[in-house]
């Protein structure tokens, strides 16, 4: 099951329940699931779990311990396990972490972010403006999802060429592109290092909790890409869990077209057939022996 599968299952999920209030009360989701909530300390990096009794009925329990917005966004990722009868695989890896985690939280954290960040409601209500610090936690506050999670959204369902980036431990576990970078080929490879010169690893090495904007050159971010041309980065570090985040965007016009393959890689010019000249290039001067 790839990401744009997941993605139909939580829209198609999404469309069969009411959702006018779900910025506040998550409750349609956790019916339309055939669950029940309730609420218990768990051990630190523990965000939930869930128990399915023999009627049936899924019992989801969540950590009380964490925030509001990491509570409801675990509520939504314990019914992605539900919805997508997919197996719990937590290996005490914290939920927040992208390092060695089983594909099925991966898909369920996809689910989670379709039911909590609706994307009929997100689009109409994302101002028309620039990507900025406050339009990211105005959207966070609005959804009551975190920042990490509303500027991933952001950037997934953005016009504007963007692109959301986690890092952990100084290296890229995970990158969300919009349309218009997928279709430009625009690629950010798992597992490398933070790039010198990007604003998170700036502010990575200050080694404080930071946020900072600033403008970089493209290629800093963007495999094999033309040089010459920037982007504005919005990136913020958790010093407590060295990750480090960027939302990454530029204006269309500053977008390099490329050809592109079905699989999303760039077609490389190689001269192609030379012109012709209507001179014939034979006879030559040398002769098969």
């Amino acid at each position: 099951m790839d990401e744009v599968d997941v993605r139909q299952k939580a829209r198609a999920f999404v469309a069969k329940v009411d959702i006018s209030n779900i910025q506040e009360d998550l409750s349609p989701y956790v019916a339309a699931a055939n669950a029940k909530v309730k609420k218990d300390e768990l051990g630190e990096g523990e965000s939930g779990y869930t128990v399915t009794k023999p009627n049936g009925k899924h019992i989801i329990t969540v950590n009380s311990l964490e925030t509001d917005e990491r509570q409801r966004f675990t509520i939504c990722h314990e019914i992605a396990h539900i919805v997508l009868d997919l197996k719990s695989s937590h290996e005490e890896v914290p939920s927040w972490s992208y390092v060695k985690r089983h594909p099925n939280e991966i898909a369920c954290d996809t689910f989670a972010a379709e039911l909590l960040m609706p994307y009929q409601q997100w689009l109409p209500a994302v101002p028309k403006e620039e990507p900025s610090l406050e339009l990211i936690q105005h959207m966070a506050d609005l959804f009551g999802a975190s920042f990490p999670a509303a500027a991933s959204r952001f950037a997934s369902l953005s016009d504007t060429p963007c692109a959301f980036v986690t890092m952990e431990r100084g290296a890229v576990r995970y990158a969300a592109r919009s349309t218009s970078l997928r279709q430009a080929g625009a690629w950010i490879s798992p597992k490398s290092v933070i790039p010198a010169g990007s604003v998170a690893h700036r502010i990575r090495s200050s080694g404080s909790s930071t946020t900072d904007t600033g403008e970089v050159s493209q290629d800093v971010w963007f495999d094999n890409w033309e040089k010459g041309l920037d982007l504005w980065e919005l990136s913020r570090h958790y010093a407590r869990t060295d990750t480090t985040i960027s939302l990454l965007w530029l204006d269309g016009e500053d977008l390099p077209e490329f050809e592109v393959d079905r699989f999303g890689a760039r077609i490389e010019d190689d001269g192609g057939l030379p012109e012709l000249t209507g001179e014939l290039p034979w006879p030559g001067r040398s002769r098969r022996r």
